[in-house]
């Protein structure tokens, strides 16, 4: 699970530095580096967009599973625990969201919170509720809304990261953290909003419960193994074709769409759907392979995925120092190929960094702080 942890972070990381941290400001190419450029683009987003973050997602509702699980059998509830932690989440959350306007940890510090009210109830009831929302019900209401009222298409995006340009460029480090903190965080949660990233984000956090009640990801013996890789095997030969098919007819049907606001509603749907089923695929192969090769090769992104956290901000920090105007500004010469290699570079730094901390610690240095925090009072 820290393998496959790794591997989402390692595509947020990729997609974040093509992106330049969401400062959409990029030098002009032409010629061999543009054509480069757009294939680098296209394979990453391809690959990773909607993708890495879904798995990232289900391996989140995973976690809540294992440290509850572990509660209930000292003959702890590990709710109060939980919200605290999602509080602490929420801090870390802040910190980044002064360096990154498109972080996912404040988000999923305020939807960690669906997982108290489902814990306890039956495996059909939490499979039911998951299902209805990655239908996205919301949308739906708009598509029927839309196809009452055709010429109704209400404005949905209050907050723009648009707005947070000009301080991203400047040279102002205390203006460029007002900005993010307060447009960024606000732009990124509606953003969120409209584009069904509420309801599959929650739904995912179940999935990954669900999945972890079931011991999907279980190898704990010959049987636990057996088990798991037949699941996913027969999840991999049923999603892959599934996103294929999804992938071409989505297309389609939007080619179909006249009315704006109905078609903003199908796409967040359809492409919910379809990141579903690539993401599900992308995990089945990633397991089977793992557990087929006995960890080899893939193994070496475990410690990295194990401190996700850490990770994750540090990348944050990291990246909006090269590509913002406070920084070093690269943003003004870097075009999505030499991205992309300071994305490998700082990916190779945060795996390396992390197999020589995992020799000395127990857990990476934010997640230690999040830990003991978390267990505060008690002897855990």
């Amino acid at each position: 699970m820290d393998a496959l942890r790794g591997f989402a972070v390692m595509g947020i990381a990729l997609l974040h530095n093509i992106e330049h941290f969401n400062f959409y400001s990029f030098p002009e190419t032409t010629g061999t580096l543009n054509a480069l450029d757009n294939t680098i683009w296209d394979f990453l987003f391809f690959s990773f967009s909607g993708k890495a973050y879904a798995i990232f997602a289900l391996l989140f509702g995973f976690t809540f599973y294992l440290q509850s699980r572990s509660c209930s059998r000292r003959g702890e509830d590990f709710k109060n625990r939980y919200m605290w932690r999602l509080v602490l989440l929420l801090l870390f959350g802040f910190i980044n969201a002064s360096f990154f306007p498109g972080e996912i940890l404040v988000l999923y510090a305020i939807l960690g919170f669906v997982l108290v009210p489902v814990r306890h109830i039956s495996d059909r009831a939490l499979l039911v509720t998951l299902v209805i929302l990655m239908l996205q019900p919301l949308e739906w209401i708009k598509v029927i809304y839309a196809a009452i009222d055709p010429t109704a298409n209400p404005e949905q995006m209050i907050f723009s990261l648009g707005d947070v340009y000009p301080q991203l460029g400047g040279d102002d480090f205390a203006e460029m953290v007002k900005a993010n903190f307060v447009t960024g965080q606000l732009a990124s949660l509606n953003w969120a909003w409209c584009y069904g990233r509420v309801f599959q984000t929650c739904a995912l956090f179940m999935l990954g419960l669900l999945l972890g009640r079931k011991g999907m990801f279980s190898s704990s013996d010959e049987g636990a193994l057996t088990r798991s890789r037949r699941f996913w095997s027969r999840t991999v030969c049923l999603s892959l074709p599934i996103a294929v098919i999804m992938y071409y007819l989505k297309q389609f049907i939007f080619s179909q769409i006249d009315n704006p606001f109905m078609l903003a509603s199908v796409e967040t749907t359809l492409n919910s759907w379809y990141n579903l089923a690539f993401m599900l695929a992308m995990t089945g192969t990633f397991l089977l392979l793992y557990w087929s090769f006995n960890g080899k090769l893939l193994s070496i992104l475990a410690p990295y995925g194990q401190m996700s956290l850490t990770d994750y901000i540090t990348q944050s920090i990291i990246g909006s120092f090269v590509y913002y105007g406070y920084g070093l500004a690269m943003h003004t010469v870097c075009s999505h190929t030499y991205s992309l290699l300071i994305g490998i570079a700082m990916l190779v730094a945060q795996v390396a960094f992390a197999h020589w901390w995992f020799r000395h610690f127990r857990r990476g240095p934010l997640e230690t702080i999040w830990h003991r925090l978390t267990w505060i009072g008690s002897k855990h």
